[in-house]
């Protein structure tokens, strides 16, 4: 009796944790999620250093803070372009060449020391500032995840992609941290040299994601007969009415790669877009890079205590979102959304008040608890509101808009850190995130999906 309690508490647990959705889930799902861990560790040791590789090189703050904003200023482009057209040229062409790229600027920073070389090569090798995703990857990934599985699944498959790829950002801090703190012990390297090596590193994660794409199959594409299915309705409202027996021949329309959008999916991708855009540029304001910029000279923390104490946050903020999948399922998504991310606005005014390293890292700790916890219930929420050949469009116009505002923070948290004022910055950016939240209830509470809008209503008349 005991043993089957023991089977009954672990099979609860799966189906609760989405892990037993997870497991069930095709092929292409579980790669995915692999190739998100990947990317993420790279991205996560890249952002330990960023800054203070840049400071090494006899970069001033404010002109770091510009390499951030430019980086993901430059990055839009690139990722607005591949996104946009990824469904026409294939989803997995254009994740093999980000993965290209990504190890060519790892090459390039391991071996270039000139501002502007640096500038390109973090572009378009989609270096980021904060250690999460600023290139095209992501934007195509989710719109194959929620293709691949039903929307009811979608939820869990997103908690789990997000906690995968959070636990690659803790792996690819700790171990940053770690690596440097060894060759600068055992080997004697200068800081230089040691950073250096994690972007070769980084090089070297570009080409193993890229190994992995190639196992991705065709379910990844977008089906074209759900594509042709959706020009036709939306041309049934805009055509015209002609004479004759309907067998009249109609103009082909000129086959484009740029998809198009739904005017129903427009007003609420606009509406979300300003709401994401103050989010975005709160978050530019305190990217992982000028956090643990700023723990380094306010506290004088090294790097390899540094790589600890993120890689405790990101392995609480993984975790995390697995508690959110279950909230979202009770409460709803947005409500998911905004009561998860309140309290981490909260924290992060908090994080520059205390004199005390102790204290200070407790608020970035407790910041981490539900930081991350809307970012599922965001992706599944973003999936369900479009129509399913919009998908990817929306992912990308949404990375763009994000990507645009984050870009404008970072040069301003600089010029803030070189006048002595990087407290303002984790404060305003506290403040706004109260405000995005507020925005995201206000407007998005009682909105319907795209699955529950074509629910069928049950007529309920006389027996």
């Amino acid at each position: 009796m005991a043993i089957l309690d023991v089977y009954g508490f672990f099979v609860r647990t799966a189906i609760e944790s989405g892990l037993s959705t997870l497991y069930h889930s095709p092929r292409d799902v579980k790669f995915l999620c692999f190739q998100r861990f990947i990317r993420l560790v790279a991205n996560g040791a890249c952002s330990l250093i960023l800054a203070l590789h840049l400071a090494r090189l006899g970069i001033s703050d404010t002109r770091i803070g510009l390499f951030m904003s430019l980086t993901l200023l430059g990055n839009v482009f690139v990722a607005f372009l591949l996104t946009l057209m990824a469904d026409s040229l294939g989803r997995r062409n254009v994740l093999a060449v980000g993965a290209l790229l990504m190890a060519a600027s790892g090459i390039v920073f391991g071996l270039a020391a000139e501002y502007w070389v640096l500038l390109a090569a973090a572009v378009f090798g989609v270096i980021s500032p904060s250690g999460n995703e600023i290139g095209p990857f992501r934007a195509i990934e989710e719109s194959v995840l929620a293709q691949l599985v039903p929307s009811k699944a979608r939820g869990d498959i997103f908690a789990w992609y997000n906690l995968i790829g959070t636990l690659g950002q803790a792996l690819g801090n700790v171990s940053c941290g770690w690596v440097l703190h060894h060759l600068k012990t055992r080997y004697d390297w200068d800081d230089l040299r040691s950073y250096r090596t994690i972007f070769f590193a980084y090089a070297g994660l570009g080409v193993l994601k890229l190994l992995m794409t190639l196992f991705l199959s065709k379910s990844c594409e977008l089906e074209k007969e759900k594509q042709e299915a959706a020009s036709l309705e939306g041309a049934t409202e805009e055509s015209p009415l002609l004479p004759g027996n309907g067998d009249v021949d109609m103009p082909k329309k000129a086959r484009s790669i740029f998809p198009s959008m739904s005017k129903g999916s427009r007003i609420v991708l606009m509406k979300l877009c300003f709401l994401f855009s103050i989010d975005s540029f709160a978050s530019g304001l305190v990217p992982q890079s000028w956090v643990s910029y700023f723990f380094y000279r306010k506290f004088h923390l090294v790097a390899s205590t540094l790589g600890v104490l993120f890689f405790v946050t990101s392995i609480i903020a993984a975790f995390s979102n697995l508690v959110a999948s279950a909230v979202s399922r009770r409460i709803g998504l947005v409500k998911a959304m905004v009561f998860t991310n309140l309290p981490s606005a909260i924290m992060l005014a908090l994080i520059p008040i205390p004199s005390s390293p102790i204290l200070a890292m407790t608020f970035l700790i407790l910041r981490s608890c539900t930081n991350a916890m809307d970012n599922a219930p965001r992706s599944a929420f973003l999936s369900a509101v479009v129509l399913p050949t919009e998908r990817t469009m929306t992912m990308g116009i949404v990375n763009v808009v994000k990507t645009t505002s984050q870009s404008l923070g970072p040069v301003i948290t600089g010029a803030l850190a070189e006048a002595d004022l990087f407290w303002i910055a984790f404060v305003v950016a506290g403040c706004l995130k109260v405000l995005y939240d507020l925005g995201i209830l206000a407007t998005f509470v009682n909105h319907k999906t795209r699955e529950e809008e074509a629910e069928p209503v049950e007529d309920v008349g006389d027996d």
